[in-house]
This record gives structure tokens, sequence and C-alpha cells, in this order.
């Protein structure tokens, strides 16, 4: 195995050149924005530099029916060297067994411009290095030369196949007393999005019937938001109840059992915190069992982050994530790509600060619709 460090002005430009120089074999496995070029640290211009590896891989060999023919060829050479018509036959013969040797599947379908365009289009969506490989690696052994040489043909097949992996929520069926907890770190908007979802239900907006609906807040360490939520309710209309522990909680919940909705906003902790994390849970225990937790965390925040957040939040059982300040950012591949790795579904989306406006329910064909070049296929 041999590592190599390349760079380049751009992402086209050094895969080319990686292959040219590494081979086929060579795969990328980080990457990284540097400078490059420039005089004594002055004029130097943004590149990328791509580090990796390449492992010795053996040419195919040839089979039975390859030998066999191979042998008939050297026969017919030495058999009829004068024969001219026979040189011809030999001649037909080699160039229908190159054409067989270059059917076989190889590496060198990765030096398409489709697969090197189909993985630009995935590294600019920033969708993660695992994600991309394992498209890459589908797309060699499922498809066709003949579709691998069509870029359009490849891209509508990995839309299509970006969608399948998006899997999105599905309300449970409950004819009373839907109890919705929202949980997250410090400042991914958790208030403001039970604000809205109470709004949508309590109003009847976005094509809800109106309902009953309270909202709980077990957020009394920031006096700011216990007033925020408070304001909300007062304007809506919407009781809302402050509960300190459990038996508040409990408490609460029993009093407002003929509530079509009860949302439970929490305290912003982050996923670091295990013991705050772990008081938490306590209280949220005094919702009982049926009730539906979602896990909420922004847009904005970097890859590594957010997985660290999914994991530490897993012992409250959340059964899917509401994305917030979508807004704020221009790419979704590395959402797309955890949510698949995590095997976790995505129920609501939000854009904006705007309550009750700003919040849709998550669909497949608005998630496409935000990676940049898709040609958005979906059709639900």
């Amino acid at each position: 195995m041999m590592y190599f460090t390349e760079k380049g002005r751009n992402h086209q430009e050094l895969m080319l050149l990686i292959r040219d120089k590494h081979g086929p074999d060579a795969t990328v496995l980080s990457r990284r924005k540097v400078s490059i070029g420039g005089f004594l640290g002055l004029f130097q211009k943004e590149g990328l530099e791509y580090s990796g590896y390449v492992t010795t891989s053996l040419k195919p060999k040839l089979n039975s029916d390859d030998k066999r023919e191979k042998q008939k060829i050297l026969e017919s050479i030495s058999s009829n060297k004068k024969s001219e018509d026979s040189f011809q036959k030999i001649l037909e013969e080699v160039k229908s067994l190159k054409d067989e040797l270059k059917s076989v599947p190889a590496k060198e379908s990765g030096d398409l411009p489709s697969i090197l365009a189909i993985e630009e289009y995935l590294y600019e969506n920033d969708f993660s290095i695992s994600y991309i490989k394992k498209t890459l690696d589908r797309l060699k052994s499922e498809l066709s030369f003949s579709e691998l040489s069509d870029f359009d043909v490849t891209r509508t097949i990995v839309d299509k196949w970006i969608e399948e992996s998006i899997k999105v929520h599905v309300p449970k069926s409950r004819s009373k007393n839907n109890i919705f907890i929202l949980v997250g770190p410090t400042g991914v908007g958790k208030t403001t999005t039970i604000a809205k979802l109470a709004a949508q239900k309590g109003l009847g907006l976005s094509g809800n019937n109106k309902y009953s609906v309270r909202m709980l807040t077990i957020d009394n360490y920031r006096i700011a938001a216990k007033k925020q939520i408070e304001t909300y309710g007062e304007i809506m209309g919407i009781p809302v109840a402050c509960c300190e522990n459990y038996e508040d909680l409990k408490t609460e919940i029993d009093a407002n059992s003929d509530a079509d909705y009860i949302f439970v906003d929490t305290i912003g902790k982050s996923p670091k915190d295990f013991v705050k994390l772990a008081e938490m849970r306590r209280i949220l225990e005094g919702c009982g069992h049926d009730c539906e937790v979602h896990l909420a965390f922004s847009a904005t925040t970097k890859t590594w982050d957010i997985r660290e957040i999914m994991k530490q939040y897993d012992p409250f059982g959340y059964e899917s994530v509401i994305i917030t300040k979508l807004d704020e950012t221009t790419r979704c591949g590395n959402l797309i790509s955890l949510l698949h790795e995590q095997k976790k579904t995505v129920s609501f989306i939000t854009t904006g600060q705007r309550v009750p406006q700003d919040i849709e329910v998550a669909t497949k064909k608005k998630i496409m619709s935000l990676l940049v070049g898709s040609k958005q296929i979906t059709r639900g």
C-alpha cells in the first residue's frame, strides 16, 4: 500500500492528476482547503489538498475460454504463416478476443467523465466521504458502461438513490393526548419551534384542523426562555405551564389529559453535560411512555458535532429529528449522510424565526430541492 498527498486548484484538476499519477486504484481519504502558489507568502490562491492511498491490484486473468481462443490463434499462426487469408482471420480473432477482454468489469470506469462529475456533484453538496464512496462503488457495480457514459442518465439514477436514502417521519395515530417532546442543545431554536408547532395545531394553520393545545416548559433556568414561551402563549391564546421537576410535570400532564396536543419544551444542554442530561431525562419521565420525542439540531452545526449530539441524546429515545435554520446554509448533503448513517427520520424543517410561518413538514421533495444541481426527480 502506498500513501499520497496531492494539491491542485480544484476538484476536477486534482482527480485527473491523481488518476493519471496513481492510477484508477487510488482512493481519497481526506480533503482540505489549502493555499497554493505565490511568492514569499504573497499572491497565493485557494486550492485543495487530497490525501489517500493506492493498493496494488491484479489485472484480470484470462478464463479457460480466453485461453482456448489464445491457443487457437497461436496454432493458426504456426500452421498458416504464408496464407494471407488466414492472417486476416487471425487479426479478426485477435480483435474479437481484445473486445471480450475489454468487456471484463474493470476500475477504468472510474476515469469516465460522468463518474468524476458525479463525485464533484456529491462533494459540492457536502456529502460525507463514506456516502460518496458507497455511491460511486454502487454506480460502477450496477450500471452498464453505456449508462455510465451518459452523465444525464447517471445523475438521474444517483438522485433517485439519494431520495431513497432520505427517510421522513410518519406520526403515530392517536385520538387524544398527543404528547410531543422536543430536546436538543442550546441555541438551535427549540422554544421557537415548539411555538410554531403549537400555533399550527392550536390555531388550525397550514391545513391543520383546530385542536385543543397546551404548552409546557421545564426550562426554568433561563428567565428569557420562560418569558418567551409565555409571551407566545398569550398571543396565541394557548395555556402555558412551567414545571421544575418530575412531580410538577406529571401533575400537569394528568391535569391536561383532555387536551389533543401537549407540546413540551426542554432545557438546552450541551451534549457533553451528562449529569444535566440525566436529570432532564428523569424529569421527562413525568410525561409517561406514550409520547413522541424529537431531537432538534441546527443545519449550521458542524458534521462531527451533529454526530456527537445524536449519540448523546440517544438515551431519550428520540424517534425523529427536526432540522432548524436551514435558511442559514447552502448545503445539506452532510445532513442526508448523517441521517442515513444513523438510520433516523426527519419530521420537520425550519427556515426562519417567524412564528408560525417558518416551519414545514419534512418531505423528500423539499430536501431534494436543497441540493445544488439536483434534477429534482422526486414527486412526493
